[in-house]
């Protein structure tokens, strides 16, 4: 099992990189300028993937960690204060995720689930469904943030010609 936690967990790793790799060289003014039509800005949607599922499904769901529980919340809903706190924020909060993560039986059920007031879905049967759910998370945002990058400055991740 520690194969396949450690090839889920480089795919991860591999997502948050294209991700902080896709922000890198951005003025504040760009990471926090609202791009999408609903409204979000980078930073925003860096929140979303900050408190949603690192500090959410990694760091309450599989670990437990009560500062993670007691910060549960929209993670849309986050005030951005900037975007170089959303970043460093992030980091912080995936490299914490990583110490859950190496550490997680991907058979055994989620250490913690929030009240049914709080998130009315049913419970994860293991550990291994909230860290595909992260990493499908993290990929999908990756690729928003690509077509975002473009629209303010041209650059794109990957050119496949």
């Amino acid at each position: 099992m520690s194969r396949e936690r450690d090839v889920l967990v480089a795919h991860l790793q591999s997502e948050r990189a294209h991700v902080l790799a896709t922000l890198e060289g951005l003025s504040e003014e760009d990471l926090t300028r609202a791009v999408a039509p609903s409204g979000w800005s980078m930073a925003q949607l860096l929140q979303h993937l900050t408190y949603d599922d690192e500090i959410f499904w990694v760091s309450a769901i599989l670990g437990a960690d009560e500062e993670a529980i007691g910060l549960v919340q929209n993670g849309w809903a986050v005030p951005v204060t900037s975007g170089a706190d959303a970043v460093a924020t992030y980091r912080r909060w995936a490299e914490r995720s990583d110490a859950v993560l190496a550490e997680v039986d991907l058979d055994a059920a989620p250490r913690w689930w929030p009240p049914a007031e709080v998130f009315p879905f049913p419970r994860f049967a293991d550990a291994r469904g909230c860290v595909y759910r992260v990493l499908v998370e993290t990929a999908t945002h990756a690729g928003h943030l690509d077509l975002v990058r473009e629209t303010v400055d041209g650059h794109q991740h990957l050119v496949v010609s």
